[in-house]
């Protein structure tokens, strides 16, 4: 034991550091993060997949914006939805995710009535039938009368903001202020919100706000059952629906109480585990609430077009005791959540999902026990870890590890289908891979220091095996920066302020993610490059070191042309998603640069500088301004055999005083189609016509060109130089090069 006390302290370490995250000391992002992803993986894997056939919900779709109009309809044709329900069809209660906030003036009411109190004050004809009209012309008082009466639920919109205007007309509180006197009960506090328009709070039987928690990575997890406003404790939507679908059974008693539920007294414990609501008992947590009951993916629950309804195409029997849910999927109407099911999910699903769950008594809690609960399996595992894995050989201490964290896993997923327990498991699997690890790796850090640091810093550039080879051989490989011929590659996307303006931000982090993970296999995995570092969109890669490759060239071109190719297949899934689409431009140049380990005391990085870094970079640059997805340099072209180029110009580019031939990769030699071929030749044909100022057989050589490949910018770019040059002249030292001062 004394041989291994500094990995049975430092194990032990690990543990109370867990333990002190478990018992809320301190919050560790990270682990939180963790939980999450665990918490999510859970639901999606234990989830019914299908919706509660009690609950429909009533689309506002694109469908039915095309045919009724845009929204917000009149509140005749919603009184008139509203009569349709009821009446014809037969629902149990109606329910609407939308808020009321604003008058309905599409009648011209309000317009009438300014005539009436101004120019046509004295034409008592006008007057007297504006007074008989008014009825049918005062839509918000034909809307309130079709609420008035039935089991119609309306939602509102509670705001944090520091100056929230507090709007309209909220329902009564479902819990006083002082009810909760003397229990530290961390509530979400709210300080303004944006009712309905008092005669529909009025006339509804109930309402509930429509407030989300989301999360610190943007995902709708929980809604608070109880949201606190001035002290006092407003319900959700969903609890408002429940509480009138109870109170529609029992119309003498009326809805029922929400009625608190402890599980302590202390003074130093609030104790809110449970809301009771008649007959049922809804879990909430620490800020009193609910987890979200995700009965799957997006549509899980009956849709039904809102145009259907008020066309009259339903079945008469389609919604008879439903409970329907107004709400829209429309995109334009910005009601998209996040969730852990889908990126992109419609929020009155989620009311739909809450309602579900509390009436079939399937709610998932996190009661206050766990949190001592989980501070003492993490402190007994993880003294026992400390203790026996020092002990054992790395074989059994591998065993001993992953059989541990399997049952306790185990464990979790079953307390959470059999027990509806949402106990957390993310602190107590981290400490033990921690623990593990540190003990696997303490003698590794000791003893292999030259190794681990060459692996740590090539393992971020270069293929896996590559880094094998080093760090099998690691004084062969020194991080000194030296002078070597490299191939570099600079890589950027086209338009990105664009793709960025047309994406959430979650969306596009996906976006870029994926663009980079995939573009960076195809660099480092299967082309053998050097991954230097991203730029934002842009990416920095070269070949040639830290191993020599004599065909760094041809290996770079190769990459660069795969990198395009594969545009198309990340295009196909973006265009899935209904991302915008994705065009890249690519710049390769070769020679002599110096490499190795450079920076600052503050930050090092193993890269490349050099004139031919410089000139790749510019490259990439002209990229657009030649409509060429690849350019290269022409020491890159004469090292890169077997592979077919296209020459697209001589340039002189900004800092550099030499003419620089630049060229087009078309693809290897052997793969090419034969019709390239011959169209590159004719290129050629026409590009030394225009070097010879042979101006018509050059734009009879593009124009052929043209007719062929009419989608090619480099054509049209050199018809346009044509008619310049045929326009005014060139000097006789013309030497056809052009210059570029932007970088």
């Amino acid at each position: 034991m004394k041989r291994h006390l500094a990995r049975i302290l430092l194990g032990l370490g690990i543990a109370l550091f867990f333990a002190g995250h478990a018992a809320h000391l301190y919050r560790v992002g990270f682990i939180e993060r963790l939980d999450a992803i665990i918490y999510d993986a859970r639901l999606r894997l234990t989830m019914p997949g299908t919706g509660d056939p009690r609950i429909v919900i009533l689309d506002i779709d694109e469908r039915s914006l095309a045919e009724f109009g845009r929204w917000p309809w009149s509140r005749d044709r919603l009184a008139a939805l509203l009569d349709a329900l009821f009446d014809r069809y037969g629902v149990a209660l109606v329910a609407f995710d939308v808020v009321w906030a604003e008058r309905d003036t599409s009648s011209g009411l309000p317009v009438l009535e300014a005539l009436a109190r101004g120019e046509l004050r004295e034409a008592g004809g006008f007057v007297r039938a504006l007074e008989r009209l008014r009825g049918e012309l005062d839509y918000d008082r034909r809307f309130a009368a079709a609420i008035r009466g039935r089991p119609v639920v309306l939602g509102y919109y509670l705001s944090s903001e520091e100056h929230a205007e507090r709007k309209n007309a909220l329902p009564p509180p479902v819990l006083p202020t002082g009810a909760f006197a003397g229990r530290p009960i961390a509530f979400t506090v709210w300080r303004g919100y944006t009712g309905n328009l008092p005669e529909y709070t009025a006339s509804a039987a109930g309402a509930g706000h429509i407030n989300p928690i989301v999360d610190p990575d943007g995902v709708v997890r929980r809604v608070p059952m109880l949201a606190e406003l001035d002290g006092a404790y407003y319900e959700p939507l969903s609890l408002a629906i429940v509480r009138t679908l109870l109170a529609r059974g029992n119309p003498h008693a009326g809805a029922p109480p929400v009625e608190p539920g402890f599980a302590g007294d202390a003074a130093d414990y609030g104790g809110l585990e449970w809301l009771k609501v008649g007959p049922l008992v809804v879990p909430v947590d620490e800020n009193a609430a609910a987890l979200v009951p995700y009965h799957g993916a997006r549509g899980s629950f009956r849709y039904i077009s809102l145009g259907d309804v008020l066309a009259g195409r339903l079945e008469p029997d389609a919604l008879r005791g439903k409970v329907a849910i107004v709400g829209t999927s429309a995109p334009g109407l910005l009601d998209l959540r996040a969730t852990p099911v889908e990126n992109v999910y419609p929020g009155v699903e989620i009311h739909a999902n809450l309602v579900a769950g509390m009436l079939n008594g399937r709610m998932k809690s996190r009661p206050g026990w766990v949190l001592g609960a989980e501070v003492i399996l993490i402190v007994l595992v993880g003294a026992a870890f400390a203790l026996l894995i020092p002990a054992l050989s790395a074989l059994w201490a591998s065993a001993a590890a992953a059989g541990s964290a399997a049952l306790l896993a185990g464990l979790n997923v079953l307390a959470w289908r059999d027990a509806d327990l949402a106990l957390p498991l993310a602190a107590l699997l981290l400490m033990i891979v921690c623990v593990y690890t540190m003990n696997m790796a303490y003698g590794y850090f000791v003893e292999s220091r030259t190794k681990r640091r060459v692996a740590e810093v090539f393992g971020q550039y270069v293929p896996p095996e590559v880094v094998d080879r080093i760090v099998a051989d690691p004084e062969r490989y020194s991080m000194e920066p030296r002078t070597a011929e490299l191939t570099i590659l600079f890589s950027d996307v086209r338009g990105f302020t664009s793709i960025s303006e047309a994406l959430s931000p979650e969306a596009l982090r996906d976006y870029i993610n994926e663009y980079l993970t995939d573009m960076s296999t195809i660099i480092r995995e299967r082309h053998g490059g050097t991954l230097d570092k991203y730029i934002g969109d842009a990416i920095m890669a070269f070949w040639g070191a830290p191993l020599a490759d004599p065909e760094h060239a041809r290996h770079g071109v190769l990459a660069a042309l795969a990198m395009q190719r594969h545009c198309a297949v990340l295009n196909e899934r973006f265009r899935a998603r209904g991302w915008p689409a994705l065009k890249i431009g690519v710049g390769l140049n070769s020679g002599l640069v110096r490499v190795g380990d450079m920076g600052s005391r503050v930050r090092r990085a193993y890269t490349a500088m050099g004139d031919a870094v410089n000139v790749a970079s510019r490259l990439e640059g002209r990229t657009k301004y030649y409509g060429a997805g690849i350019l290269v340099g022409e020491a890159t072209r004469a090292a890169a055999p077997g592979i077919l180029f296209r020459e697209v110009d001589r340039v002189r580019v900004k800092g550099k005083d030499e003419a620089l031939t630049i060229y087009e990769p078309l693809g290897e030699v052997s793969e090419v189609a034969a019709n390239t071929v011959a169209e590159c030749d004719a290129w050629h044909a026409a590009l030394a016509a225009y070097r010879a100022r042979a101006w018509d057989d050059a734009e009879r050589a593009l124009a052929r060109l043209i007719a062929a490949n009419p989608s090619c910018t480099l054509y049209r770019l050199y018809v346009e130089r044509v008619g310049a040059l045929r326009a005014s002249p060139p000097p006789a030292d013309w030497d056809a090069v052009t210059s570029f001062e932007e970088k």
